[in-house]
């Protein structure tokens, strides 16, 4: 039997790395205490092929973790393009961004064990750096009025996202409504009235989905 070359061996390996990702999303949504001889074997591989890839536990969810953050990167750009000003900006980009945050948040506590929220603020440095540019002009311009400088409101903006994760999980929100709430709630909290809050989110909330 021939020994497969090294470029197919490393597509194949990607491919298992993959499937192993996708399968511990959706058995650790399913039973959060799910072990790695059960992702095993729900990915249809052995446990030293997991191992191979993850080297324990906490690193497989690290890597979750990191996929989650990569698909928070992409859907805050993509929600703040296009945006005429930064409240806009900043509702676009919480909507989008609450896509991904509904997928991953009853992952949340796991991750809170395995990574610090040090660590998770950090791997965000991107979108912090992105969102405090745009919390900078809004207080400049006069959109935003806060006492807080822009390091604080996404701190903030941080908290609130969170929250919100938590009040969906212990179902005292609807995940329908989370995205929207969080944007109303935290453009409030840097200067907005509601009402003005509430209507810009709607909008920006209508043009995303599109013609009807």
């Amino acid at each position: 039997m021939s020994t497969p070359r090294p470029a197919a061996a490393s597509v194949r390996a990607d491919a298992n790395r993959r499937r192993i990702l996708d399968v511990a999303v959706t058995e650790l949504l399913r039973d959060p205490d799910a072990s790695m001889d059960q992702i095993a074997r729900a990915a249809g591989v052995v446990r030293r092929t997991v191992y191979g890839h993850f080297p324990s536990r906490d690193a497989l969810v690290g890597a979750i973790v990191d996929r989650a953050i990569e698909a928070v990167e992409s859907a805050h750009a993509e929600g703040r393009a296009g945006a005429e000003n930064p409240a806009e900006a900043v509702a676009g980009s919480l909507l989008a961004v609450w896509e991904v945050a509904d997928r991953y948040r009853l992952l949340l506590s796991l991750a809170q064990r395995s990574v610090t929220m040090e660590g998770i603020r950090e791997r965000l440095g991107a979108v912090h750096a992105s969102g405090m540019e745009v919390f900078q002009r809004g207080l400049d311009d006069g959109t935003f009025a806060s006492p807080l400088p822009p390091k604080a409101l996404s701190y903030v903006l941080e908290g609130v996202l969170f929250a919100v994760m938590e009040a969906v999980n212990d179902g005292v929100l609807e995940a329908e409504e989370a995205g929207r709430s969080t944007a109303i709630t935290f453009l409030t909290a840097a200067g907005l009235p509601a009402s003005k809050a509430t209507e810009l989110v709607a909008g920006v909330a209508a043009r995303r989905l599109g013609p009807s």
